[in-house]
């Protein structure tokens, strides 16, 4: 018995020296910081800082190392992050000006969308190593977005008003479509069907048939629509409006708008909780991050972060 319980302590120990670094933890790339600011989800609080320096645009967060992948664009560098550490462990050469950074579903790649080469680096998280590099034929790419089954990368060709889409273990683009002006925010729904694409300077999110990679139909947003996020139940898909700074929420079954949320100035991009409970949403002008109910669809809080946050990942 005794030994059971040594055993037991041990392991209870081990488990709360790790879960605090593990989960619930709402990471905040600080675009003027030079740094990451931590929220833990549960309290809605700030409990730490990762400093980093530079300048930070996307991130992504393999979950199962707590490993965060931090473009920096005053270096052309990718960051990886040991999150439990909050240490700096590499940095990966990208090319000049990256921006967006996605993980796929199993973890195996990182994407980085490198805009003054036109090109989207994929980053091999087995040995944090640019595997191969893709060009893309339009100009200046923000996003660069896995399907669900990792088949496909989704790009959006911000100055040449193109969705580009590439085939991943063909390593080579495959299609092009027309789409408003300055594609910034790309979502897909769970089962892959459906992708929202977020039209900055025309107030609209395209709805495309993510099988077939053709365009299905229009949403009217609100101003300088930028960011979206995929609840992961896939019944609504979350938008930010930079111009009016709300939170618009969309039915995926029928591609209406259902609440129009107030948050605060120039939203950008978002991350939601693992259960769907809660939207977390960088506001670069306001220096914070709102917190919305998704369930009720209202502002539950404004948690202060560093200067210009541009986006935000959950690691849960």
């Amino acid at each position: 018995m005794k030994r059971f319980a040594i055993i037991t302590a041990t392991a209870v120990a081990a488990l709360l020296m790790a879960y605090p670094a593990w989960s619930g933890t709402a990471l905040v790339g600080n675009e003027n910081g030079a740094s990451i600011s931590l929220i833990d989800t549960v309290s809605d609080e700030v409990i730490g800082e990762i400093k980093t320096g530079g300048k930070l645009r996307g991130t992504a967060i393999d979950t199962r190392r707590g490993i965060a992948y931090v473009s920096d664009q005053a270096v052309n560098r990718l960051l990886v992050i040991d999150i439990a550490k909050r240490t700096i462990i590499k940095r990966i050469e990208l090319g000049e000006s990256p921006e967006g950074v996605y993980i796929s579903k199993d973890g195996s790649l990182v994407t980085a969308a490198v805009e003054l080469s036109n090109s989207v680096a994929f980053v091999d998280t087995a040995t944090n190593e640019v595997a191969f590099r893709v060009k893309i034929r339009g100009d200046n790419p923000e996003h660069a977005v896995f399907s669900p089954d990792g088949r496909f990368v989704y790009v959006g060709a911000e100055e040449d008003d193109k969705l580009e889409i590439i085939d991943v273990a063909g390593r080579k683009l495959i299609a092009q479509l027309q789409v408003g002006t300055r594609p910034r925010g790309i979502a897909f729904t769970p089962d892959g069907a459906k992708a929202y694409v977020a039209c900055e300077r025309a107030d609209t999110v395209y709805v495309i048939d993510a099988r077939e990679h053709r365009i299905l139909r229009t949403i009217k947003a609100g101003q300088r629509s930028n960011g979206l996020t995929m609840n992961p139940d896939g019944k609504t898909v979350y938008l930010t409006n930079g111009g009016d700074g709300t939170v618009m929420t969309i039915d995926t079954a029928t591609d209406q708008v259902t609440a129009t949320i107030k948050v605060g100035a120039r939203p950008w991009n978002m991350a939601i909780t693992r259960d769907g409970g809660k939207l977390y949403v960088a506001n670069g002008r306001s220096n914070s991050v709102s917190v919305i109910d998704t369930v009720k669809k209202i502002l539950i809080k404004d948690v202060p972060v560093g200067t210009m946050p541009w986006g935000v990942q959950i690691l849960d």
